[in-house]
């Protein structure tokens, strides 16, 4: 009996926010061999890019992901500046965005990888992220012609507080995360799309690395392996963070170096009640169902 037709994810509706217009994918003309990194924002984006860069350009040093791996959706620059610079390029192309995949172009040739992290550990990473923007962030996020709903504001001082918006409002001050999270664990077992977690990046990057590289069809020469693996570790881009980090870290208080924090996880442990936290808990699985609320926190598939 034939294997069924593949339900490819289709575009159903439009995303704008004061970061984000997903109508930019309507125009973005893909490559078969294009790479898309996806994330709900906070989740290990920029590491990804590091690691898929760094696979690809087998360890060269000079290259600076930011630079030539854009965030296609986010409001600036324009549209047409990034499309123009993604299409000149003649090397294997590299994006991201945090768009759910209904509000998304999507391309059965492209290989899309999704990165998942618990919500809490996203929550205190972006209240960092929120706390440490500059005037300049503000500027370019909230005077940069066409937003569509409300301007971001500086965030509550109050980061139980903070989280607790995010949790009760469906990811205020940002977007929705459960969304986020359930659609692309709906699109998981497409032959296209890879989960990966943080924690498990963590917990052993040289393996995950190597089934990032398989997964891409890439191939690496065995003793190009440590110089690519060190150049993914925390300490190495943090070190080099003018070279990692958007923009250079132009818009953080601190510079690059705010922006690669600390590639924690758990802070919240001893910010949040334990009412809080279960709080969180049951919400995950009310809305993600037990096996995606059990991986989004552990980063296991059963």
């Amino acid at each position: 009996m034939p294997n069924a037709p593949i339900a490819w994810p289709r575009k159903t509706r439009e995303l704008m926010n004061h970061h984000m217009n997903s109508t930019v994918w309507n125009q973005f003309v893909f490559r078969d061999d294009d790479v898309v990194i996806v994330t709900y924002a906070k989740s290990g984006t920029t590491w990804m890019q590091q690691i898929v860069g760094q696979l690809i350009f087998q360890g060269d040093e000079e290259i600076a992901m930011h630079a030539i791996s854009p965030w296609v959706d986010l409001r600036v620059p324009p549209a047409m500046e990034k499309l123009a610079m993604l299409e000149a390029q003649t090397h294997r192309r590299v994006v991201k965005t945090h768009l759910p995949v209904d509000a998304l172009v999507f391309s059965p040739e492209a290989k899309y990888i999704y990165i998942g992290r618990d919500g809490r550990d996203v929550l205190f990473s972006f209240y960092h992220h929120h706390s440490t923007a500059n005037a300049l962030w503000y500027q370019i996020m909230n005077d940069t012609p066409g937003l569509v709903g409300p301007p971001i504001e500086p965030p509550d001082p109050d980061v139980r507080r903070y989280f607790r918006t995010w949790l009760e409002q469906d990811g205020y001050p940002l977007w929705s995360f459960w969304e986020n999270i359930a659609c692309w664990w709906a699109a998981r077992d497409l032959p296209n799309v890879k989960l990966v977690h943080f924690n498990a990046l963590k917990a052993d990057l040289p393996g995950e690395m190597r089934a990032i590289a398989n997964f891409l069809d890439i191939e690496v020469p065995e003793d190009v392996w440590p110089a690519i693996v060190e150049h993914c570790s925390f300490e190495y881009m943090k070190a080099h963070a003018n070279k990692v980090a958007p923009l250079g870290g132009a818009v953080f208080e601190g510079g690059a170096g705010d922006f690669m924090n600390k590639g924690v996880n758990g802070r919240w442990k001893d910010t949040l009640s334990e009412a809080e936290s279960h709080g969180y808990e049951k919400m995950a699985v009310e809305k993600l169902g037990p096996e995606c609320a059990r991986w989004l926190s552990t980063g296991e598939l059963s």
